[in-house]
């Protein structure tokens, strides 16, 4: 009696076993590309969750220089005229209402050589809402700014002024803060009165 399931069909010594390596040489394949698609997610998911973390630290950043205007035109006003030069300290003001206000006393901008992150009452920067009285939501829970943004105000030369008549404009420097310090992003503007 023949005990193959095929009549008289005997199995050849090269066909022992094919079978089973091409099933594993398809399982490794499938696994690579499940493990590739893994990744690619992981990769998506952490690109999104930067992008929105730098979109809360550039909205913070605005919200700076609209509390800056604000405090231009509103609360320390007579001090932009344009003219008047006498609240701006070499380096930058750290308190009273030259706190924040700047004349560089190098090359560079005063804003390149400013720590943002430093929130003590010396700091060079003024806090969101420290002269307009306004509030902003950080700190807490959720997807907030570490800290409030804070922002300087820079005195510099108007180029357009003739050379006899010596006028300023302001250079603003806001800088806003993502759900973590080490993501920020600064934005200027010129204020001319």
């Amino acid at each position: 009696m023949n005990t193959c399931p095929l009549p008289n069909h005997q199995p050849t010594p090269t066909e022992r076993g094919a079978s089973l390596i091409m099933v594993m040489l398809i399982l490794v394949v499938v696994s690579l590309l499940g493990v590739g698609g893994a990744q690619i997610a992981l990769m998506s998911e952490r690109g999104a969750r930067n992008d929105r973390d730098l979109q809360v630290a550039w909205q913070a950043a605005e919200a700076a220089l609209l509390d800056a205007e604000l405090d231009m035109t509103n609360f320390r006003g007579a001090i932009f005229d344009g003219k008047n030069a006498t609240a701006f300290v070499s380096g930058c003001g750290t308190s009273g209402t030259s706190a924040g206000l700047c004349i560089p006393n190098t090359p560079k901008p005063a804003w390149l050589s400013v720590d943002f992150t430093n929130v003590s009452s010396s700091a060079p920067t003024v806090r969101f809402g420290a002269f307009t009285g306004r509030s902003f939501a950080a700190g807490g829970v959720g997807i907030q700014p570490a800290q409030e943004p804070r922002y300087m105000i820079e005195l510099v030369r108007d180029p357009t002024a003739p050379l006899t008549k010596m006028t300023y404009i302001y250079r603003v420097t806001a800088m806003g803060f993502g759900p973590r310090t080490d993501i920020q992003a600064v934005l200027q503007m010129i204020y001319r009165t």
